[in-house]
């Protein structure tokens, strides 16, 4: 595994997984990505329906943050009333296929009850 005792790149990184978790960071985008993953082509009231818990204003700004990272596609239509749907693109289509063995890994852990949700820190008392 590579060291982070290195200087950092010019963007300010200092490895792929730092860089990813900037893409995918937080509670919510690797669930928007598995719901758009699931239907290619989903409205937004479909996606706030699909995640529980997520707020419009979370899943609107998120969103527009996966556009800007060329993960999704926004697709608005010209029609009345208007519709507007989003997708994967091709990149978003490689991110949930490099996050599929995370997402075996959690099914397994749960699985077998290793997800107690309890953190050894927690149950020592720190």
């Amino acid at each position: 595994m590579a060291t982070l005792n290195r200087p950092a790149a010019e963007d300010g990184h200092v490895c792929g997984i730092d860089t990813a978790m900037e893409v995918i960071g937080g509670k919510w985008k690797v669930l928007i990505l598995w719901a758009l993953h699931e239907r290619p082509h989903r409205r937004f009231g479909e996606l706030r329906r699909l995640i529980p818990g997520i707020t419009e204003k979370v899943l609107a700004s998120h969103l527009r943050e996966m556009e800007k990272d060329g993960i999704v596609d926004r697709v608005s239509y010209e029609e009345v009333p208007p519709r507007v749907e989003y997708a994967l693109t091709k990149d978003g289509i490689r991110l949930n296929e490099a996050l599929e063995p995370l997402a075996a890994w959690g099914r397994q852990r749960r699985e077998s009850g290793g997800a107690t949700g309890t953190s050894p820190r927690t149950a020592a008392g720190s």
